[in-house]
């Protein structure tokens, strides 16, 4: 959906750039304490749902059916590949009577220029380089250096790109 058209169906505390483009079936969850801003020239492809506070930069491609939560930032020219997911709800470790704790959302970020491929799944507390490829299905758990070409669960990196 064009932006110029979209300001009625937008929750409070959510911006999107200008000539953006997104599917009137993305869901966006967003509020005061956790917004959600997308840049300009970016595409939002249908039954993706975000939930803020999420940051998309400028340029960006999220394919059909992303998953964003809390606490992800997308630099700019970043593109998604289609069900992708940046999982950033965890929670501490509890008592032997309830190991699920206490929640936490650990931060994910992505570098200037990154491809994610298909089917990734990025776990919170992990940071993606800037001009990365993270290959398709890969499960990534820890940092993943600028310029890298990563694949695999978990994610290892298997080589170093140059221009």
């Amino acid at each position: 959906m064009n932006t110029a058209r979209q300001e009625a169906w937008l929750p409070p505390d959510t911006t999107i750039g200008e000539n953006c483009t997104i599917a009137p079936t993305v869901q966006f969850m967003s509020g005061e304490d956790r917004p959600i801003r997308i840049g300009n020239r970016t595409n939002i492809y249908r039954g993706t749902e975000i939930t803020g506070p999420v940051t998309i930069g400028n340029g960006c491609l999220v394919n059909r059916d992303g998953y964003l939560r809390s606490n992800t930032t997308l630099g700019n020219n970043v593109m998604v590949g289609p069900f992708t997911r940046f999982v950033t709800d965890s929670h501490e470790i509890g008592p032997s009577t309830k190991r699920g704790g206490a929640n936490k959302w650990p931060p994910i970020t992505v570098g200037d220029g990154t491809w994610i491929g298909a089917s990734v799944t990025i776990l919170g507390g992990t940071s993606i380089g800037k001009g990365c490829i993270i290959a398709a299905g890969a499960v990534v758990v820890s940092d993943i250096p600028d310029n890298a070409l990563a694949g695999g669960v978990p994610a290892k990196v298997i080589r170093i790109l140059t221009d």
